[in-house]
């Protein structure tokens, strides 16, 4: 039994992350939301992240501002145009530009700071190592060892209270991870996934992420409510 219990759930404003808040929030956690600003171009994700922490009543959603410097060199922030979609299955050294240098690793450091002052016992996190654009923090071995890290890296966990790191969607694909989030009443409408969305914030419908997640959507015969160009 969970309640009473916190969890802190990273939440970027997509679909994953929405699925992974509403796991969380069933489960009867008390939540913190933790969002990041950190010269994304597709900020308007933050206000949809914003939208899914008041639909599923978080206790705190947190949006921290970082410095984009050490996120450059990727297409999401500064270095050049957010490529069209790849198909088919990609190299395994064959990492997109838009992956974002550390990502994970800085988003994930923070939450366990926060989930030490806030002693919260679960850190979740919507990644996901089969329909994914090959990111390398997507993958399971990294999910591990940021455990073993985080077993190590804080006065909770010596005192025997180590935060669990928690990734249900990792082994799920996009079609699976949405008809999860349907089962449990996510509106996917206040999501967005696109890595490239136009001025009004409409989905470009042909970056890898567009197309992964309206692969998803079409498994499940769904029509995806997010808007496109």
């Amino acid at each position: 039994m969970t309640a009473g219990r916190k969890g802190v759930v990273l939440l970027s404003g997509g679909l994953d992350s929405a699925t992974v808040l509403a796991m969380a929030s069933k489960e009867g956690f008390e939540i913190t939301a933790l969002s990041f600003r950190y010269g994304q171009k597709h900020s308007i994700e933050l206000e949809k992240a914003s939208r899914t922490a008041g639909l599923w009543n978080t206790h705190e959603h947190l949006i921290i501002d970082l410095d984009p410097e050490p996120f450059r060199n990727s297409s999401l922030t500064s270095a050049g145009e957010v490529p069209p979609g790849h198909s088919g299955r990609r190299e395994e050294n064959d990492i997109p530009s838009t992956y974002v240098p550390a990502r994970n690793t800085v988003f994930l450091s923070f939450a366990l700071g926060i989930a030490e002052s806030r002693k919260a016992d679960h850190i979740f996190i919507g990644v996901n190592s089969l329909d994914y654009s090959g990111y390398p923090d997507c993958r399971p071995e990294y999910i591990l060892a940021f455990q073993n890290l985080a077993e190590l890296a804080t006065k909770r966990s010596v005192q025997g209270n180590p935060p669990v790191i928690r990734a249900p969607l990792l082994e799920l694909t996009k079609a699976e991870i949405i008809k999860l989030g349907l089962t449990m009443g996510v509106d996917y409408s206040h999501t967005i996934s696109c890595y490239n969305p136009d001025s009004s914030g409409r989905s470009c419908g042909v970056c890898d992420s567009c197309l992964i997640r309206l692969a998803g959507f079409r498994a499940n015969s769904v029509t995806d409510p997010a808007a496109y160009v």
